[in-house]
Formats: structure tokens, C-alpha cells, sequence
């Protein structure tokens, strides 16, 4: 049997998704391996991975083997499982799934239900983390919060909330109050929370939540950091790598930090902001983090797909619904803005996101040289013909169509020159642009960066 195989033989979105109670009874058949290490528990609808990988580099830095469970992962499955932010390897990978494929089974033989997907997957992780000795676990919600499976965590060190905006309506409700309310659900009694503020109408119910648990709560917004001078494509930040730019905190002491953000993205700053005072939190509950450690770690984090330059002139990002398009597009205006190029920009998304919007926010005030639409090999991709009527209106300029990723890719650069591309819609369509742009590294020589 191929371990791989099988897990995308399980229906991703479809079947039944299991109630917490039983999520619960099957980690105790697995020995209960959630409760051999400590957690810091992140929701959200966009920059919960970020945040993610902010506080695993941070916990990293301060010495804490750290293990980080995430979705989607982009090319290979194993990325949702990182040990001190290293992807596992197959070897891992195989004997993880080995032990819940088995306790799977066992269970069907008693006529209970096979996991979802997701919940295979959280299953796993617990097993790989208990079984590696991680002293600390970051772990992501897969959709919502209240009743994802890694809402069995009954007693997090910290939780943190990232922005909220309208996404998977059909499960979380269609109103930011009703997804904010979804996502609070993981805050547990007197256990610390951080939240992203930007959104009134959720930093309320979140609040609300938090009070009435008695949870410490703290909340994040842009009058907690200034952002300083960014550092250009071509010049180093202060570990010799990335793009990105320097933050100085307006709270969190007298001077309060100078954090340097490793991402060309402004939307970063945010996320960096949440996963600062999330550490701090994690201080106060006894863990040992030095604001030293939380300066480097900042620095340090690395988190592929988001306003990521995969290659010279081509950026790529996750933004999959109207609020991380809002994002997106603020981040992509700046860079344009600041390289003097012209920009093209490929387009691609699922079917159930509201592309119509998403087309409106990402033509209000870029001048895009020319726009390629792309299915990508999801079945559940939004159709060709659907994306073009959904951009006509907003968009008088050139229309392309391409039937993939890689397609795509070969055709733009040869079109448009010297052009910025970048490239948005759908985390899954990212790990094609990443493998699209490896293949033309190997056959037309593309530079693509580390």
C-alpha cells in the first residue's frame, strides 16, 4: 500500500467530519499522544501559517525543540509537519501514518468511522511529536476553530487569533460575527489569547469570548509597530538573506523592540506583531524567551507562498479569499511601486471563493500590463470562462487562458519581458507555480532563489 495514495483517497472536503468527543476517543486508542508535550494553539481565516512560522522560529531560536503542524502544504504533503521548522522526512512520514492507518482500521472493524482527511492528518502529527520528544507543538486549525479536531487541546500555554474575514461560508457562517465566533472557540479558560484587531466586529466577539472565560487578552494592531525603511531585492537584511523590512514596536516597554520582518509583504508586519506578543505571553507562562531570542527568531522565519519571490520577478501568494486579496494586492502595489516595473498577474482560483470580488479588489488600482487566468489541475478550480466573465467588467486590458501552471509560465516571460508577475488566488495553485518554475529553472535557465 502507497501511504500517500491513500491519503488523498480520503475525501478532503466531503464525508463526515467527526465530533470532538470522538476525535478524543481515538487519540486515547492512540495513547494519547497530544498530551506529552505543551501547545500554543493559532486560528484564524488569513496569516494563521505565518504567524505559525514566526513563533516556531522564535521557540526555535529560544532553544524549544518545536513541532509545527500546518495546511495546506503546497507541493508535498510532509510540509504539514515540521520539526524546529524543518519539513520531515519520508521515513517519519510513513511510520506516523502507519500507526493511525492501523488504529483506523481497527476502529472500522468496530463500525466506526474512518478519519477525514484532516483529521488523519492532525493524528498524525500528534504521533510524530510524542514519538520525536518535541517539547513545545504550534499547531494551525485546519477551518474554523470551535469544532476543528485540534480543538481536543484542552489546556494550550497561549492561543493567538490572526485577521478574520469572510471564507468557507458554507461551514462558518456568512457573517464576520458568526466565522469570529467559530474561530474564539478555541480560547480555553484562563489561558492567555493575542488577536488581530483590524476588524471591529470580530475583535468584539473575540473579546466577548475571552472575558468570559476568564482569558487574558491582548490585542494587535497597526498602533502597536511603525514600520521603518524597507530592504531591497539585491540587499541584505541582518542575517544576509531576504527582502523585507524593520518594524519598532510602539509598546512592550520603554524602547520597545526593532524587529526586522523577512518578508516583502507589509501584511507581514501584522503577523509578526500577533507572534511577538504571543512569545511574551508564553514568558509569563513560564517558558524562557529573551527579547534577543524573539529579535532573531523574527528575522529567521521563512514561509514559502506568501508574496514569496520564487524567481527573479515573480512573487507568489496564497490569497485565496476577498480579505487576503485586499492584502495582497496593497502588498503587490508597493512592490510595483517601489521596482518600477510594469506588472502582468496570474490568476487562479477554487470554485466556492467569491472571485468576482476578488477580480473588483485586485483591479482598483494596479495597472496590470496583461492578466493570464489559470485553472491549475484542481478539479474544484473555478472555470476559465468563469474567471473572464468575473473580470471583464473591472478589466480593460488583455485577457490570456492557460490550462495550467506551467503553461503559464512558459508563455509569460516570453510575452512580457522584464515584467513583475505575480502570481495569486489558491495556496494548492502555488505549489504548481513553485514546480512550474523549477522546471524552467532546468530548462531555460530561470534563476530561482533559495
Amino acid at each position: 500500500m502507497n501511504a500517500w495514495d491513500y491519503m488523498e483517497g480520503i475525501p478532503m472536503w466531503a464525508g463526515k467530519k467527526h465530533s470532538l468527543e470522538e476525535s478524543e476517543d481515538f487519540l486515547k486508542e492512540l495513547k494519547e499522544p497530544q498530551k506529552s508535550f505543551q501547545v500554543v494553539h493559532v486560528a484564524g481565516t488569513n496569516g494563521k501559517g505565518s504567524v505559525c512560522a514566526f513563533l516556531t522560529s522564535i521557540l526555535k531560536e529560544a532553544g524549544y525543540f518545536t513541532g509545527t503542524f500546518i495546511s495546506p502544504h503546497l507541493e508535498r504533503i510532509e510540509e504539514r509537519f515540521l520539526l524546529d521548522g524543518n519539513v520531515i522526512g519520508q521515513e517519519d512520514f510513513l511510520q506516523s501514518f502507519q500507526t493511525v492507518y492501523e488504529t483506523a482500521k481497527k476502529r472500522q472493524e468496530r463500525g466506526l468511522g474512518h478519519p477525514s482527511y484532516f483529521e488523519f492528518l492532525f493524528y498524525m502529527a500528534m504521533v510524530l511529536f510524542a514519538g520525536k520528544g518535541v517539547e513545545i507543538a504550534v499547531l494551525e486549525t485546519g477551518m474554523g476553530g470551535r469544532l476543528d479536531a485540534t480543538n481536543v487541546i484542552k489546556n494550550p500555554l497561549a492561543c493567538a487569533i490572526t485577521s478574520i474575514s469572510l471564507d468557507h461560508t458554507k461551514y462558518l457562517g456568512d457573517t464576520i460575527v458568526q466565522i469570529a465566533g467559530e474561530k474564539a472557540g478555541i480560547i480555553k479558560a484562563g489561558v492567555p489569547v493575542v488577536y488581530d484587531g483590524t476588524d471591529r466586529e470580530a475583535a468584539q466577539v473575540i473579546l466577548r469570548q475571552a472575558r468570559s472565560l476568564q482569558a487574558p487578552a491582548e490585542m494587535v494592531t497597526e498602533a502597536d509597530y511603525v514600520r521603518e525603511e524597507a530592504v531591497p531585492a539585491g540587499k541584505a537584511g541582518p542575517d544576509g538573506t531576504q527582502e523585507g523590512f524593520w518594524i519598532r514596536e510602539c509598546s512592550g516597554g520603554p524602547e520597545g523592540l526593532r524587529l526586522y520582518v523577512p518578508f516583502s509583504a507589509p501584511y507581514q508586519a501584522q503577523n509578526a506583531m500577533i507572534a511577538v506578543k504571543t512569545a511574551r505571553l508564553l514568558n509569563e507562562r513560564g517558558l524562557r524567551i529573551s527579547p534577543e531570542q524573539i529579535v532573531k527568531g523574527v528575522a529567521k522565519a521563512r514561509w514559502p507562498g506568501r508574496m514569496e519571490q520564487a524567481a527573479d520577478g515573480f512573487f507568489l501568494d496564497g490569497a485565496h479569499n476577498p480579505g487576503g486579496i485586499r492584502a495582497f494586492e496593497e502588498a503587490a502595489f508597493e512592490i510595483i511601486g517601489r521596482r518600477g516595473k510594469k506588472p502582468c498577474l496570474l490568476f487562479g482560483v477554487m470554485e466556492d471563493k467569491d472571485y468576482r470580488e476578488m477580480a473588483a479588489l485586485l483591479c482598483r488600482r494596479i495597472p496590470w500590463q496583461a492578466i493570464g487566468l489559470v485553472h491549475g489541475n484542481s478539479a474544484r478550480g473555478a472555470s476559465l470562462s468563469s474567471l473572464r466573465e468575473a473580470f471583464e467588467p473591472v478589466y480593460g486590458g488583455p485577457v490570456y487562458e492557460f490550462s495550467s501552471a506551467e503553461e503559464a509560465v512558459e508563455n509569460v516571460k516570453g510575452m512580457f519581458g522584464d515584467s513583475l508577475v505575480f502570481c495569486a488566488g489558491s495556496l494548492y495553485l502555488t505549489g504548481e507555480w513553485k514546480q512550474a518554475l523549477d522546471k524552467a529553472n532546468a530548462d531555460k535557465g530561470v534563476k530561482v532563489h533559495d
